[in-house]
């Protein structure tokens, strides 16, 4: 049976924004338990669908930001725990930083229009003339608020955790940077569980093991990164993207005849059937390039650098 994928909903300044199809699950779900806010239903599905018009505004932010320092982001994937913008930055710690803060950003931009509206909307006795509306700008304030607030918790993979492990970046190296940041994660979303166990909330709950989930993926990418790190590097190449040499070794693997084989040792052809490959992924920033791209950026004169050594 064919697994239901997202939703494709607009294409927007060349960024695809599509939408999980559990959201309406869990869109009908949250409306009916707020269905006591307002005098009529249509005003919390306003209130639900205004709630994921600030979340697109979030993940914009992080697309255009990425694409604004040269990287690539074409897609946000809308879901029942907010989105998701698949951004690809510059590998370097200020593009990757810029990126990841521009989200939080754009609910700063909304924060004071948001105020200004219910300051006027209050003025303006809507409490007596146009209650339900006041209600709704009023939650529109907090909702905003609420998503700063909770993005910018330093846990990863929130905002707030990432913003930590690119400041990290800087004086840490990319491996050590994300595996501090993960180990914080995890710290935080144990805290985060034992919250959901005492105040029995579901929806906490869900978040805290989507948490955890990240994290032990963070850890793990940490991991490898840190024993990549240890094996010597190749001479004569150096990867275009992040200007670190490869690794020698048998790491890579033949899709013809499954065989190891080193892709830069062998001039990028298998050793065991000569199948040819042109292109090789980089470990360290994971771009794509041709064996001739990756030897023209070095030189005799230009020795490569090696990445960052990590704690096993």
């Amino acid at each position: 049976m064919r697994s239901r994928g997202p939703i494709h909903l607009a294409r927007i300044a060349g960024i695809d924004l599509s939408l999980h199809w559990s959201w309406f699950l869990v869109a009908l779900i949250e409306i009916q338990s707020r269905s006591g806010a307002y005098s009529s239903l249509g005003w919390n599905v306003a209130e639900y669908l205004s709630l994921f018009l600030i979340v697109t505004l979030h993940e914009f932010g992080h697309a255009l930001a990425c694409r604004q320092v040269g990287g690539h982001a074409d897609h946000i994937i809308l879901w029942p725990l907010g989105g998701i913008a698949f951004v690809d930055p510059p590998p370097r710690p200020g593009p990757t930083l810029w990126s990841l803060a521009a989200g939080p950003l754009v609910n700063v931009a909304l924060a004071p229009l948001l105020w200004l509206a219910w300051n006027a909307s209050t003025a303006s006795f809507w409490m007596l003339t146009h209650p339900d509306a006041l209600t709704f700008v009023h939650s529109l304030l907090y909702i905003n608020l609420g998503l700063l607030i909770f993005n910018l918790i330093p846990v990863y993979p929130l905002d707030g955790g990432q913003i930590l492990g690119a400041l990290l970046w800087f004086p840490l190296g990319r491996g050590r940077s994300l595996l501090a940041a993960t180990t914080i994660g995890i710290v935080g979303a144990c805290l985060l569980g034992l919250a959901a166990l005492l105040t029995r909330d579901l929806w906490l709950g869900v978040i805290d093991a989507f948490i955890l989930l990240s994290c032990w993926g963070g850890l793990r990418h940490a991991r490898a990164l840190g024993k990549l790190a240890k094996l010597p590097r190749q001479p004569g190449f150096l990867c275009p993207s992040c200007g670190v040499a490869p690794p020698a070794g048998t790491l890579w693997n033949c899709p013809t005849c499954r065989q190891p084989f080193d892709f830069f040792a062998a001039s990028g052809a298998c050793p065991a059937c000569g199948a040819a490959f042109a292109r090789s992924r980089c470990f360290d920033c994971g771009h794509d390039h041709s064996l001739a791209e990756w030897a023209s950026h070095a030189s005799p004169t230009t020795p490569a650098r090696l990445a960052p050594s990590l704690p096993s």
